[in-house]
Protein backbone atom coordinates (compact mmCIF):
# COMPACT_ATOMS: atom_id res chain seq x y z
CA UNK A 1 0.00 0.00 0.00
CA UNK A 2 1.25 3.44 -0.83
CA UNK A 3 0.98 5.90 2.04
CA UNK A 4 0.30 8.70 -0.39
CA UNK A 5 2.29 11.14 -2.47
CA UNK A 6 5.25 12.53 -0.53
CA UNK A 7 4.40 16.08 0.49
CA UNK A 8 5.65 18.61 2.98
CA UNK A 9 2.83 17.46 5.25
CA UNK A 10 4.43 14.01 5.42
CA UNK A 11 7.79 15.51 6.39
CA UNK A 12 6.46 17.12 9.55
CA UNK A 13 8.35 16.19 12.73
CA UNK A 14 7.10 15.61 16.25
CA UNK A 15 9.16 18.65 17.27
CA UNK A 16 7.23 20.76 14.73
CA UNK A 17 3.89 19.70 16.22
CA UNK A 18 5.06 20.08 19.81
CA UNK A 19 6.47 23.56 19.22
CA UNK A 20 3.29 24.72 17.49
CA UNK A 21 1.09 23.38 20.31
CA UNK A 22 3.16 25.05 23.03
CA UNK A 23 3.65 28.33 21.17
CA UNK A 24 0.05 28.84 20.09
CA UNK A 25 -1.85 27.46 23.06
CA UNK A 26 -3.06 23.99 22.07
CA UNK A 27 -1.34 22.13 24.94
CA UNK A 28 0.97 22.88 27.86
CA UNK A 29 2.94 20.50 30.11
CA UNK A 30 0.95 20.25 33.31
CA UNK A 31 2.69 22.11 36.15
CA UNK A 32 5.09 23.67 33.66
CA UNK A 33 6.24 26.41 36.09
CA UNK A 34 7.52 23.61 38.34
CA UNK A 35 9.20 21.70 35.54
CA UNK A 36 6.18 19.69 34.39
CA UNK A 37 5.15 16.13 35.18
CA UNK A 38 5.87 13.40 32.64
CA UNK A 39 2.84 12.08 30.78
CA UNK A 40 0.45 14.89 31.81
CA UNK A 41 -0.61 17.77 29.55
CA UNK A 42 -3.13 20.57 30.05
CA UNK A 43 -5.31 21.69 27.17
CA UNK A 44 -4.68 25.35 26.30
CA UNK A 45 -7.41 27.64 24.89
CA UNK A 46 -7.13 26.34 21.32
CA UNK A 47 -6.76 22.72 22.39
CA UNK A 48 -9.81 23.00 24.64
CA UNK A 49 -11.95 24.17 21.72
CA UNK A 50 -10.60 21.45 19.45
CA UNK A 51 -11.26 18.82 22.13
CA UNK A 52 -14.85 20.01 22.54
CA UNK A 53 -15.51 19.93 18.80
CA UNK A 54 -14.14 16.39 18.36
CA UNK A 55 -16.08 15.03 21.33
CA UNK A 56 -19.29 16.72 20.18
CA UNK A 57 -18.91 15.47 16.62
CA UNK A 58 -18.14 11.93 17.84
CA UNK A 59 -21.19 11.97 20.12
CA UNK A 60 -23.42 13.28 17.33
CA UNK A 61 -22.14 10.70 14.84
CA UNK A 62 -22.24 7.64 17.08
CA UNK A 63 -25.00 8.43 19.58
CA UNK A 64 -27.38 11.28 18.76
CA UNK A 65 -28.09 10.33 15.15
CA UNK A 66 -28.68 6.66 15.98
CA UNK A 67 -31.65 4.91 17.56
CA UNK A 68 -29.62 1.96 18.83
CA UNK A 69 -27.03 3.65 21.07
CA UNK A 70 -27.46 5.39 24.44
CA UNK A 71 -24.85 7.13 26.55
CA UNK A 72 -23.61 7.12 30.13
CA UNK A 73 -21.05 9.09 32.11
CA UNK A 74 -19.42 6.95 34.77
CA UNK A 75 -17.20 7.71 37.76
CA UNK A 76 -13.42 7.71 37.64
CA UNK A 77 -13.23 5.67 40.86
CA UNK A 78 -15.56 2.72 41.19
CA UNK A 79 -15.81 -0.44 43.29
CA UNK A 80 -12.37 -2.14 43.24
CA UNK A 81 -13.92 -5.55 42.55
CA UNK A 82 -14.69 -4.17 39.10
CA UNK A 83 -11.01 -4.34 38.24
CA UNK A 84 -10.55 -7.80 39.71
CA UNK A 85 -13.39 -9.11 37.54
CA UNK A 86 -12.10 -7.37 34.41
CA UNK A 87 -8.64 -8.90 34.83
CA UNK A 88 -6.85 -5.58 35.29
CA UNK A 89 -5.56 -6.34 38.79
CA UNK A 90 -3.99 -9.56 37.55
CA UNK A 91 -3.13 -8.87 33.92
CA UNK A 92 -2.81 -5.13 33.27
CA UNK A 93 0.97 -5.11 33.32
CA UNK A 94 4.05 -4.04 31.42
CA UNK A 95 7.60 -5.18 32.13
CA UNK A 96 10.37 -2.96 33.45
CA UNK A 97 14.11 -3.53 33.48
CA UNK A 98 16.52 -1.72 35.79
CA UNK A 99 20.13 -0.76 35.14
CA UNK A 100 22.50 -2.48 37.59
CA UNK A 101 24.88 0.50 37.48
CA UNK A 102 22.79 3.74 37.43
CA UNK A 103 19.50 2.18 38.62
CA UNK A 104 17.50 3.85 35.81
CA UNK A 105 14.29 2.03 34.89
CA UNK A 106 12.98 1.35 31.39
CA UNK A 107 9.86 -0.16 29.91
CA UNK A 108 11.36 -3.28 28.41
CA UNK A 109 9.40 -3.54 25.15
CA UNK A 110 9.98 0.15 24.36
CA UNK A 111 13.71 -0.29 24.97
CA UNK A 112 13.79 -3.20 22.54
CA UNK A 113 11.78 -1.26 19.94
CA UNK A 114 14.20 1.66 20.27
CA UNK A 115 16.92 -0.80 19.21
CA UNK A 116 14.88 -1.97 16.21
CA UNK A 117 13.67 -5.20 17.84
CA UNK A 118 9.95 -5.82 17.37
CA UNK A 119 8.26 -7.52 20.34
CA UNK A 120 5.58 -9.85 18.95
CA UNK A 121 5.10 -11.90 22.11
CA UNK A 122 5.28 -9.59 25.17
CA UNK A 123 5.87 -12.26 27.85
CA UNK A 124 8.52 -12.02 30.58
CA UNK A 125 10.45 -14.95 29.15
CA UNK A 126 10.44 -13.68 25.55
CA UNK A 127 11.45 -10.13 26.53
CA UNK A 128 14.32 -11.45 28.66
CA UNK A 129 15.46 -13.65 25.76
CA UNK A 130 15.39 -10.74 23.27
CA UNK A 131 17.40 -8.49 25.61
CA UNK A 132 20.07 -11.21 25.97
CA UNK A 133 20.18 -12.10 22.27
CA UNK A 134 20.54 -8.47 21.15
CA UNK A 135 22.87 -7.55 24.02
CA UNK A 136 20.71 -4.57 25.03
CA UNK A 137 22.42 -2.37 27.63
CA UNK A 138 21.40 0.74 29.54
CA UNK A 139 21.24 3.63 27.03
CA UNK A 140 22.42 6.09 29.71
CA UNK A 141 25.52 4.37 31.07
CA UNK A 142 25.91 1.04 29.27
CA UNK A 143 25.18 -0.98 32.41
CA UNK A 144 23.76 -4.49 32.47
CA UNK A 145 19.97 -4.67 32.74
CA UNK A 146 18.02 -6.68 35.29
CA UNK A 147 15.56 -9.45 34.51
CA UNK A 148 12.14 -8.05 33.46
CA UNK A 149 9.77 -7.33 36.35
CA UNK A 150 5.98 -7.05 36.08
CA UNK A 151 4.54 -3.59 36.78
CA UNK A 152 0.79 -2.96 37.12
CA UNK A 153 -0.23 0.18 35.24
CA UNK A 154 -3.20 1.16 37.42
CA UNK A 155 -2.94 4.19 39.68
CA UNK A 156 -3.96 3.30 43.23
CA UNK A 157 -5.67 5.48 45.81
CA UNK A 158 -7.68 5.06 49.04
CA UNK A 159 -11.35 5.74 49.73
CA UNK A 160 -11.79 7.14 53.23
CA UNK A 161 -9.29 8.33 55.84
CA UNK A 162 -7.44 5.05 56.40
CA UNK A 163 -4.81 3.77 54.01
CA UNK A 164 -5.62 0.10 54.46
CA UNK A 165 -6.08 -2.69 51.97
CA UNK A 166 -9.80 -2.63 52.69
CA UNK A 167 -9.93 0.98 51.43
CA UNK A 168 -7.74 0.42 48.37
CA UNK A 169 -9.21 1.71 45.10
CA UNK A 170 -8.03 2.47 41.55
CA UNK A 171 -8.27 5.28 39.05
CA UNK A 172 -9.97 3.64 36.10
CA UNK A 173 -7.54 2.49 33.38
CA UNK A 174 -10.37 2.46 30.81
CA UNK A 175 -13.96 3.65 30.56
CA UNK A 176 -15.38 0.37 29.22
CA UNK A 177 -15.93 -1.42 32.53
CA UNK A 178 -18.37 1.23 33.77
CA UNK A 179 -20.57 0.30 30.82
CA UNK A 180 -20.54 -3.39 31.76
CA UNK A 181 -21.27 -2.79 35.44
CA UNK A 182 -24.21 -0.55 34.44
CA UNK A 183 -25.52 -2.99 31.82
CA UNK A 184 -28.42 -4.26 33.94
CA UNK A 185 -29.42 -0.71 34.97
CA UNK A 186 -29.52 0.46 31.35
CA UNK A 187 -31.50 -2.53 30.08
CA UNK A 188 -34.09 -1.89 32.82
CA UNK A 189 -34.37 1.90 32.61
CA UNK A 190 -34.08 2.41 28.84
CA UNK A 191 -36.00 -0.76 27.78
CA UNK A 192 -33.40 -1.46 25.10
CA UNK A 193 -33.42 -4.63 23.01
CA UNK A 194 -30.61 -6.34 21.12
CA UNK A 195 -28.70 -5.23 19.21
CA UNK A 196 -27.85 -1.98 21.00
CA UNK A 197 -24.85 -0.01 22.17
CA UNK A 198 -23.77 2.03 25.16
CA UNK A 199 -21.33 4.91 24.65
CA UNK A 200 -19.16 6.81 27.07
CA UNK A 201 -16.60 9.60 26.90
CA UNK A 202 -14.23 10.27 29.78
CA UNK A 203 -10.81 10.26 31.39
CA UNK A 204 -8.70 7.16 31.90
CA UNK A 205 -5.41 6.80 33.76
CA UNK A 206 -2.43 4.53 33.18
CA UNK A 207 0.82 4.76 35.11
CA UNK A 208 2.99 4.40 32.03
CA UNK A 209 6.58 3.43 32.77
CA UNK A 210 7.90 5.68 29.99
CA UNK A 211 5.38 8.17 28.57
CA UNK A 212 6.65 9.43 25.24
CA UNK A 213 5.96 11.11 21.92
CA UNK A 214 4.05 14.11 23.28
CA UNK A 215 0.30 13.31 23.19
CA UNK A 216 0.71 9.75 22.00
CA UNK A 217 1.50 7.96 25.26
CA UNK A 218 0.18 9.81 28.30
CA UNK A 219 -0.66 8.92 31.88
CA UNK A 220 -3.96 10.81 31.84
CA UNK A 221 -5.97 10.75 28.63
CA UNK A 222 -9.50 10.67 27.27
CA UNK A 223 -11.36 7.83 25.61
CA UNK A 224 -14.48 7.66 23.47
CA UNK A 225 -15.83 4.13 23.67
CA UNK A 226 -18.83 2.11 22.55
CA UNK A 227 -19.79 -1.34 23.77
CA UNK A 228 -22.20 -2.75 21.20
CA UNK A 229 -24.19 -5.76 22.44
CA UNK A 230 -25.32 -8.48 20.02
CA UNK A 231 -26.96 -11.89 20.26
CA UNK A 232 -24.04 -14.29 19.65
CA UNK A 233 -26.22 -16.25 17.23
CA UNK A 234 -26.72 -13.10 15.13
CA UNK A 235 -23.16 -11.86 14.68
CA UNK A 236 -23.67 -12.22 10.93
CA UNK A 237 -26.95 -10.36 10.86
CA UNK A 238 -26.15 -6.65 10.75
CA UNK A 239 -29.06 -4.66 9.25
CA UNK A 240 -26.66 -1.81 8.39
CA UNK A 241 -24.15 -3.93 6.47
CA UNK A 242 -25.57 -2.95 3.06
CA UNK A 243 -24.60 0.67 3.85
CA UNK A 244 -20.89 -0.18 4.15
CA UNK A 245 -20.30 -3.34 2.10
CA UNK A 246 -18.78 -1.54 -0.90
CA UNK A 247 -16.57 0.80 1.12
CA UNK A 248 -12.88 0.25 0.40
CA UNK A 249 -10.52 0.07 3.36
CA UNK A 250 -6.86 -0.80 3.91
CA UNK A 251 -6.31 -3.98 5.95
CA UNK A 252 -3.17 -5.68 7.25
CA UNK A 253 -4.10 -9.16 8.42
CA UNK A 254 -2.40 -11.28 11.07
CA UNK A 255 -1.44 -13.80 8.38
CA UNK A 256 0.21 -11.09 6.26
CA UNK A 257 2.24 -9.92 9.27
CA UNK A 258 3.36 -13.46 10.08
CA UNK A 259 4.57 -13.76 6.47
CA UNK A 260 6.53 -10.52 6.81
CA UNK A 261 4.21 -8.46 4.59
CA UNK A 262 4.10 -4.83 5.73
CA UNK A 263 1.93 -3.17 3.07
CA UNK A 264 -1.79 -3.18 3.74
CA UNK A 265 -4.26 -4.59 1.22
CA UNK A 266 -7.05 -2.41 -0.15
CA UNK A 267 -10.34 -4.30 -0.34
CA UNK A 268 -14.04 -3.71 0.16
CA UNK A 269 -15.76 -4.50 3.43
CA UNK A 270 -17.71 -7.25 1.68
CA UNK A 271 -14.48 -8.88 0.45
CA UNK A 272 -12.97 -8.68 3.94
CA UNK A 273 -15.98 -10.52 5.32
CA UNK A 274 -16.35 -13.10 2.55
CA UNK A 275 -12.66 -14.07 2.66
CA UNK A 276 -12.79 -14.49 6.44
CA UNK A 277 -10.35 -11.67 7.17
CA UNK A 278 -12.96 -10.18 9.50
CA UNK A 279 -14.97 -12.88 11.21
CA UNK A 280 -18.48 -11.44 11.20
CA UNK A 281 -20.72 -8.70 9.80
CA UNK A 282 -20.98 -6.65 12.97
CA UNK A 283 -17.22 -6.42 13.48
CA UNK A 284 -16.80 -5.47 9.81
CA UNK A 285 -19.51 -2.82 10.07
CA UNK A 286 -17.96 -1.15 13.10
CA UNK A 287 -14.49 -1.07 11.51
CA UNK A 288 -15.89 0.71 8.45
CA UNK A 289 -18.13 3.03 10.47
CA UNK A 290 -15.18 4.05 12.63
CA UNK A 291 -13.05 4.80 9.58
CA UNK A 292 -15.86 6.81 7.99
CA UNK A 293 -15.99 9.08 11.03
CA UNK A 294 -12.20 9.54 11.03
CA UNK A 295 -12.34 10.43 7.33
CA UNK A 296 -15.15 12.91 8.00
CA UNK A 297 -13.03 14.96 10.44
CA UNK A 298 -10.07 15.24 8.08
CA UNK A 299 -7.86 12.12 8.16
CA UNK A 300 -7.02 10.79 4.71
CA UNK A 301 -8.04 7.19 3.89
CA UNK A 302 -4.54 6.38 2.58
CA UNK A 303 -3.05 7.34 5.95
CA UNK A 304 -5.30 4.92 7.88
CA UNK A 305 -5.34 1.15 8.01
CA UNK A 306 -6.97 -1.63 10.01
CA UNK A 307 -4.27 -3.92 11.41
CA UNK A 308 -5.32 -7.25 12.87
CA UNK A 309 -3.70 -8.35 16.13
CA UNK A 310 -1.58 -11.46 15.76
CA UNK A 311 -2.39 -14.25 18.22
CA UNK A 312 0.50 -13.47 20.58
CA UNK A 313 -0.65 -9.86 21.13
CA UNK A 314 -4.37 -10.61 21.40
CA UNK A 315 -5.78 -9.48 24.76
CA UNK A 316 -7.08 -12.11 27.16
CA UNK A 317 -10.70 -11.00 26.56
CA UNK A 318 -10.61 -10.74 22.75
CA UNK A 319 -11.77 -13.12 20.03
CA UNK A 320 -10.46 -10.85 17.26
CA UNK A 321 -9.06 -7.31 17.40
CA UNK A 322 -8.18 -4.73 14.78
CA UNK A 323 -6.29 -1.51 15.49
CA UNK A 324 -7.08 1.50 13.36
CA UNK A 325 -3.59 2.88 12.78
CA UNK A 326 -2.54 6.26 11.43
CA UNK A 327 0.72 6.83 9.59
CA UNK A 328 2.77 9.34 11.59
CA UNK A 329 5.84 10.40 9.55
CA UNK A 330 7.91 10.58 12.74
CA UNK A 331 6.72 7.27 14.30
CA UNK A 332 5.33 5.14 11.49
CA UNK A 333 2.02 3.29 11.83
CA UNK A 334 0.52 3.73 15.31
CA UNK A 335 -2.84 2.87 16.88
CA UNK A 336 -5.42 5.63 17.38
CA UNK A 337 -8.40 3.30 17.86
CA UNK A 338 -8.96 -0.35 18.73
CA UNK A 339 -12.00 -2.39 17.63
CA UNK A 340 -12.32 -5.68 19.49
CA UNK A 341 -14.73 -8.56 19.44
CA UNK A 342 -14.74 -9.12 23.22
CA UNK A 343 -17.21 -11.99 23.10
CA UNK A 344 -19.12 -12.33 26.38
CA UNK A 345 -15.99 -12.17 28.56
CA UNK A 346 -16.81 -8.99 30.49
CA UNK A 347 -20.45 -9.61 31.34
CA UNK A 348 -19.73 -13.22 32.34
CA UNK A 349 -16.87 -12.14 34.61
CA UNK A 350 -18.94 -9.43 36.28
CA UNK A 351 -21.80 -11.88 36.69
CA UNK A 352 -19.42 -14.35 38.31
CA UNK A 353 -17.83 -11.82 40.67
CA UNK A 354 -20.98 -9.89 41.60
CA UNK A 355 -23.40 -12.86 41.71
CA UNK A 356 -25.87 -10.67 39.79
CA UNK A 357 -27.50 -12.07 36.66
CA UNK A 358 -26.45 -10.01 33.64
CA UNK A 359 -28.40 -11.75 30.90
CA UNK A 360 -30.92 -10.24 28.52
CA UNK A 361 -33.88 -11.93 26.84
CA UNK A 362 -33.78 -12.09 23.04
CA UNK A 363 -36.17 -14.20 20.94
CA UNK A 364 -37.53 -15.65 24.17
CA UNK A 365 -34.10 -16.92 25.24
CA UNK A 366 -31.88 -15.78 28.12
CA UNK A 367 -28.46 -14.90 26.72
CA UNK A 368 -25.24 -13.15 27.63
CA UNK A 369 -24.61 -10.95 24.58
CA UNK A 370 -21.35 -10.65 22.68
CA UNK A 371 -19.71 -7.25 22.45
CA UNK A 372 -17.99 -5.33 19.66
CA UNK A 373 -15.97 -2.46 21.16
CA UNK A 374 -14.80 0.56 19.12
CA UNK A 375 -12.45 2.44 21.49
CA UNK A 376 -10.98 5.77 20.35
CA UNK A 377 -8.12 7.69 21.99
CA UNK A 378 -8.92 11.41 21.88
CA UNK A 379 -5.39 12.80 22.26
CA UNK A 380 -4.01 10.38 19.68
CA UNK A 381 -6.67 11.49 17.22
CA UNK A 382 -5.78 15.13 17.91
CA UNK A 383 -2.11 14.35 17.29
CA UNK A 384 -3.07 12.66 14.01
CA UNK A 385 -5.21 15.63 12.95
CA UNK A 386 -2.43 18.11 13.72
CA UNK A 387 0.05 15.95 11.80
CA UNK A 388 -2.30 15.54 8.83
CA UNK A 389 -3.02 19.27 8.56
CA UNK A 390 0.47 20.71 9.22
CA UNK A 391 2.29 21.90 6.12
CA UNK A 392 4.38 24.78 4.82
CA UNK A 393 4.06 26.62 1.53
CA UNK A 394 6.93 29.02 0.78
CA UNK A 395 7.68 29.57 4.48
CA UNK A 396 3.96 29.99 5.18
CA UNK A 397 2.75 27.62 7.90
CA UNK A 398 -0.80 26.38 7.37
CA UNK A 399 -2.77 24.13 9.69
CA UNK A 400 -5.38 22.83 7.25
CA UNK A 401 -7.82 21.53 9.84
CA UNK A 402 -11.31 20.54 8.78
CA UNK A 403 -13.80 23.21 9.92
CA UNK A 404 -15.47 20.60 12.15
CA UNK A 405 -12.40 20.47 14.39
CA UNK A 406 -10.74 23.88 13.85
CA UNK A 407 -10.54 25.79 17.17
CA UNK A 408 -11.97 28.92 15.50
CA UNK A 409 -14.09 28.81 12.37
CA UNK A 410 -13.82 32.44 11.26
CA UNK A 411 -11.50 35.40 11.84
CA UNK A 412 -12.82 38.98 11.65
CA UNK A 413 -10.40 41.71 10.53
CA UNK A 414 -10.83 45.43 10.00
CA UNK A 415 -8.40 46.40 7.22
CA UNK A 416 -7.69 49.71 8.97
CA UNK A 417 -7.54 49.79 12.76
CA UNK A 418 -9.63 52.91 13.22
CA UNK A 419 -13.28 53.93 13.01
CA UNK A 420 -15.57 53.32 11.21
CA UNK A 421 -13.76 50.10 10.13
CA UNK A 422 -13.48 48.80 13.68
CA UNK A 423 -17.12 49.49 14.46
CA UNK A 424 -18.29 47.68 11.33
CA UNK A 425 -15.97 44.74 12.09
CA UNK A 426 -17.39 44.48 15.60
CA UNK A 427 -20.89 44.48 14.15
CA UNK A 428 -19.98 41.53 11.89
CA UNK A 429 -18.27 39.81 14.82
CA UNK A 430 -21.41 40.02 16.97
CA UNK A 431 -23.61 38.79 14.13
CA UNK A 432 -21.47 35.75 13.29
CA UNK A 433 -20.66 35.02 16.94
CA UNK A 434 -24.26 33.94 17.55
CA UNK A 435 -23.72 30.93 15.28
CA UNK A 436 -19.99 30.26 14.89
CA UNK A 437 -16.88 30.31 17.06
CA UNK A 438 -15.15 33.45 15.77
CA UNK A 439 -12.32 35.71 16.87
CA UNK A 440 -11.49 39.34 16.27
CA UNK A 441 -7.98 40.56 15.41
CA UNK A 442 -6.90 44.13 14.66
CA UNK A 443 -3.22 43.99 15.63
CA UNK A 444 -0.50 44.25 12.98
CA UNK A 445 -0.70 44.30 9.20
CA UNK A 446 -3.51 42.38 7.52
CA UNK A 447 -0.93 39.96 6.10
CA UNK A 448 0.40 39.18 9.58
CA UNK A 449 -3.12 38.65 10.85
CA UNK A 450 -3.90 36.23 8.03
CA UNK A 451 -0.67 34.34 8.76
CA UNK A 452 -1.48 34.01 12.47
CA UNK A 453 -4.92 32.67 11.63
CA UNK A 454 -3.56 30.20 9.06
CA UNK A 455 -1.13 28.87 11.66
CA UNK A 456 -3.92 27.92 14.07
CA UNK A 457 -6.17 26.47 11.39
CA UNK A 458 -8.88 29.14 10.97
CA UNK A 459 -10.69 28.11 7.74
CA UNK A 460 -12.20 31.49 6.79
CA UNK A 461 -11.33 35.16 7.24
CA UNK A 462 -13.74 38.10 6.91
CA UNK A 463 -12.13 41.45 6.03
CA UNK A 464 -13.86 44.80 6.42
CA UNK A 465 -12.33 47.30 4.00
CA UNK A 466 -13.09 50.58 2.25
CA UNK A 467 -15.59 48.99 -0.12
CA UNK A 468 -17.50 47.65 2.90
CA UNK A 469 -18.25 51.22 3.94
CA UNK A 470 -19.57 51.97 0.44
CA UNK A 471 -21.75 48.92 -0.37
CA UNK A 472 -21.93 46.83 2.84
CA UNK A 473 -19.99 43.92 1.34
CA UNK A 474 -17.01 42.07 2.82
CA UNK A 475 -14.39 39.64 1.53
CA UNK A 476 -14.31 36.00 2.58
CA UNK A 477 -10.74 34.68 2.43
CA UNK A 478 -10.06 30.93 2.19
CA UNK A 479 -7.20 29.69 4.38
CA UNK A 480 -5.74 26.98 2.14
CA UNK A 481 -5.87 28.77 -1.23
CA UNK A 482 -5.83 32.45 -0.18
CA UNK A 483 -8.67 32.98 -2.67
CA UNK A 484 -11.25 35.66 -1.83
CA UNK A 485 -14.88 36.26 -2.73
CA UNK A 486 -17.05 39.29 -2.08
CA UNK A 487 -20.35 38.84 -0.24
CA UNK A 488 -23.02 41.27 1.06
CA UNK A 489 -23.15 41.28 4.86
CA UNK A 490 -26.87 40.39 4.82
CA UNK A 491 -26.00 37.14 2.96
CA UNK A 492 -22.88 36.35 4.96
CA UNK A 493 -24.33 33.61 7.20
CA UNK A 494 -26.04 31.96 4.23
CA UNK A 495 -22.79 31.93 2.24
CA UNK A 496 -20.66 30.69 5.16
CA UNK A 497 -23.14 27.88 5.82
CA UNK A 498 -22.86 26.81 2.19
CA UNK A 499 -19.06 26.87 2.29
CA UNK A 500 -18.71 24.96 5.56
CA UNK A 501 -21.36 22.38 4.68
CA UNK A 502 -19.64 21.61 1.36
CA UNK A 503 -16.11 21.50 2.81
CA UNK A 504 -14.22 18.44 1.62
Amino acid sequence: MSIGVETQTRRVTLEDITNLCLRRGFFFPSGRIYGGLGGFFDYGPLGAEMRRDILNDWWTYFVERREDIVGIYGTIITHPRTWEASGHVESFIDYIVRCSRCNFEYRADHLLEDHGVKVIEPTRENIARLIREHNIRCPKCGGILSEPEAFNLMFTTYVGPKKTRANLAYLRPETAQLIFTNFKNIVFTMRVTLPFGIAQVGKAFRNEISPRNFLFRMREFEQMEIEYFINPKKMNYCPFFEEVKDTEIYILTAEMQEEGIEDARRITAKEALETGIIENEWHTYWIVESLKWLWSIGLKPEHLRAREHVKTELAHYAIQTFDIEYYFPFMGWKEIEGISNRGDFDLRRHQEFSKEELHIVDDGEKIIPYVIEPSFGLERIILALLTESYHKVQNRLILSLHPKVAPYKIGIYPLVTKEPFKGKAREVYRMLGTKYRVFYDEKGSIGRRYARADEIGVPLGITIDGQTLEDNTVTIRFRDTKEQIRVPIERLIEEIDKILNNWL
